[in-house]
């Protein structure tokens, strides 16, 4: 059997996330659900991948968005020419280019963050 991964993150508004991250990670909106105990949500994710995103958001409890700045999505990118296109499409999307906490990730990548604070790392090499 074949395991999936979802990583589950509440937003404040999860059709501007889900839209950023489809833009900026060329991902496509998988699913979605509304008034499921309160709850509604987006998945978003590539058709064949082993995993997906989803935004939450509880109508009958806030939940406020509180990521570290180690709380990291990374991607590799193994061409530079690819990466260089993803980092645009990440710029073009509404996410801003900042600097990682851990200074590995400055290396040879470029961190972004969404409005809520979540951070992602877009790595300039091949995961081994």
């Amino acid at each position: 059997m074949t395991q999936h991964l979802r990583i589950a993150r509440p937003v404040t508004d999860i059709e501007r996330a889900a839209n950023m991250y489809c833009q900026g990670l060329t991902l496509s909106i998988l699913a979605s659900f509304r008034d499921h105990d309160g709850f509604e949500g987006i998945m978003v994710g590539a058709p064949a991948a082993g995993y997906h995103l989803e935004f939450t958001r509880c109508r009958h409890h806030t939940v406020t968005p509180s990521p570290t700045p180690e709380d990291l999505l990374v991607l590799y990118y193994p061409f530079e020419s690819e990466w260089h296109l993803a980092c645009g499409r990440m710029s073009a999307a509404g996410f801003d280019a900042v600097s990682s906490f851990n200074p590995y990730w400055n290396v040879r990548g470029r961190s972004y963050q969404d409005p809520d604070g979540y951070r992602v790392v877009l790595q300039q090499e091949a995961w081994e």
